[in-house]
């Protein structure tokens, strides 16, 4: 809101002759459209549905996001047969329990009843969900097995990103589990293990030790990695063009079994044609 042509704050006591412009926010939104957009589905029945998430699609729709997310390809695919998807998370995020980043790839459970949801998301509350990333970094970790446990809050400076951040307000602990899988020059291939759930978590931590996620725009400066990058030809198309994270595995207690169930999505062609790149260099290992 500005008074007078200046940005005021809320405590503000409009006086008569005071010229007062907003902004009519954009009413509610009932909730996604139904899309016909192909999905890789991993596991299906009345209680779960266990999806390999493309990179570059957006779980659920936000300001901007309105089409092509998740969670309407989900309702396309799913509400057909009836049984649906749970209301739980709100009318913008039928069946959405958990999400990934638009451009992370992998494993993603969504639950198709509310007392589905309700277990699924206790689970994950609780931290007994079992989630395992594949990620391939700019640079190598010192160490073959580590643990990361640093808190994580909103960019002081960036409101997009998140960083290692103690003591303010947004601040929250995390926890970070990672094992270097296969070394190359000026890069790895990591397992990593989230303790905790927060907002870029896996981003932010591999960053901090110096080895962001390769072709990460926001944490390690670069978009796509080019093979000219590491020898290749010139003139040759990017290999990548997306940060190199993947969520690999997710085991989870069946809401209706109560059967522990492990769900795995094999590593994607973008990330495979990257690690085959790597894996030729002269002297990589």
């Amino acid at each position: 809101m500005r008074v007078d042509g200046v940005t005021a704050r809320a405590s503000l006591k409009i006086k008569p002759g005071m010229t007062v412009c907003f902004t009519v926010p954009e009413p509610p939104r009932q909730g996604p459209d139904a899309e016909e957009i192909p999905l890789e589905f991993l596991y299906v029945d009345d209680a779960i549905a266990v999806i390999n998430k493309p990179p570059g699609m957006v779980v659920h729709p936000a300001k901007g996001n309105w089409r092509g997310t998740l969670a309407g390809a989900l309702k396309w695919h799913l509400q057909q047969e009836g049984s649906g998807l749970s209301t739980s998370g709100g009318p913008t995020r039928p069946g959405i329990v958990h999400r990934l980043d638009r451009d992370t790839s992998g494993v993603i459970v969504v639950a198709r009843s509310d007392v589905a949801h309700q277990v699924v998301a206790s689970q994950f509350e609780q931290r007994t969900v079992e989630k395992t990333y594949l990620a391939i970094t700019q640079g190598q970790p010192e160490f073959d097995r580590d643990e990361i446990d640093r808190p994580i809050g909103i960019h002081p400076y960036q409101r997009e990103k998140m960083a290692i951040r103690a003591g303010h307000s947004t601040s929250r602990n995390a926890v970070t589990r990672f094992e270097v899988l296969e070394r190359f020059r000026g890069a790895a291939l990591v397992r990593v293990q989230p303790k905790t759930g927060r907002t870029h978590q896996i981003r932010v931590h591999l960053a901090a030790i110096g080895c962001p996620v390769l072709a990460d725009a926001l944490y390690s400066g670069r978009a796509e990695i080019e093979p000219r990058l590491f020898g290749g030809p010139r003139d040759a198309a990017p290999v990548l063009s997306r940060q190199a994270l993947h969520a690999a595995s997710l085991s989870l207690d069946h809401p209706a079994s109560g059967q522990r169930q492990t769900f795995t999505a094999p590593l994607p062609a973008d990330m495979e044609a990257t690690l085959t790149l790597l894996r030729g260099l002269e002297g990589s290992r």
